[in-house]
């Protein structure tokens, strides 16, 4: 029988690596693309600014847990 602590224990790790890696790609590529646009943004409009930073964060999880769960499947039916 297997351990149900430890393979909870272990599955957690596992999204915690996938996830904080998702997120460093995430902050280093889309962010910096994206910088000088929000920036001017920014500027212009805090209201506009503030709308789609709230856009972002929402797509930003929900993206992030998609592409978690689809490699944590696939990771879990080859083991």
């Amino acid at each position: 029988m297997e351990d149900k602590p430890g393979h909870a224990f272990r599955s957690f790790v596992l999204e915690l690596l996938v996830y904080g890696a998702l997120v460093i790609i995430y902050v280093v590529f889309v962010i910096a693309a994206m910088e000088s646009w929000l920036h001017g943004l920014f500027d212009q409009s805090k209201t506009r600014y503030a709308v789609v930073a709230l856009l972002l964060i929402i797509g930003q999880g929900v993206v992030l847990e998609m592409v978690t769960s689809f490699l944590l499947r696939l990771i879990r039916s080859r083991t």
